[in-house]
């Protein structure tokens, strides 16, 4: 039976130790590395295999966050489950958002998080029963906040080119108006709708129905 190679990141000996010592009971998990700052984990998994990473959100050198972007960005493999404390918006949505596999908070049992592991290592996805209440919340709030954004009607015009694809200098020929102007809109709609970029523009069009 292969076993699920773990590496354990948190600014915390005490911590990393603490679960080490709880999966050593599993047949099928073997913890092959530790690191106690952001740049160990990215060393560590550039010459080592390993499949999952355990990791905190707050440590010190690169977060839990910029962490996660980077291995999704450059380690496709290897699968991200966020041990936090913190079972707030911000920080749940975060983690959804740049798409770690799993996130549970560090007062669950040993149980949950060889769930967790078991899950994310079969590909799915596992988020503690608190963290999903907590992202759902988030969502029907966002969702409320979107239903009242105010937009002009050359935002809107604007914001469905955009979803169709278009890019600055064919929305700009298609509705008579300089190249500045159509970012001007395009920062503003970004500004209201409380998205990132233009992808962000196009999941909103979708999602309220300008197209």
């Amino acid at each position: 039976m292969r076993k699920i190679n773990i590496l354990i990141a948190d600014d915390q000996q005490i911590i990393i130790d603490g679960l080490k010592s709880l999966l050593a009971e599993k047949d099928d998990i073997q913890v092959v590395g530790e690191a106690v700052d952001g740049e160990a984990v990215l060393d560590f998994i550039k010459n080592q295999p390993v499949d999952i990473v355990i990791l905190d959100i707050e440590m010190p050198k690169l977060s839990g966050i910029e962490v996660t972007k980077i291995i999704k960005r450059d380690f496709s493999k290897v699968k991200v489950l966020i041990l936090s404390m913190y079972n707030n918006e911000k920080f749940v949505h975060n983690v959804i958002e740049i798409g770690a596999d799993g996130y549970i908070l560090k007062n669950k049992g040993k149980e949950e998080l060889a769930l967790a592991i078991k899950y994310i290592a079969e590909g799915d996805e596992y988020f503690g029963r608190e963290v999903e209440k907590t992202f759902r919340l988030s969502q029907k709030k966002k969702n409320l906040e979107s239903q009242n954004v105010q937009l002009t009607k050359r935002e809107i015009d604007v914001l469905k080119l955009i979803a169709i694809g278009d890019t600055t200098p064919i929305i700009s020929e298609k509705l008579f108006i300089a190249h500045s102007t159509v970012e001007t809109h395009r920062r503003n709609l970004i500004e209201k709708t409380n998205v990132r970029n233009s992808k962000g523009l196009v999941k909103y069009a979708i999602d309220n129905g300008y197209l």
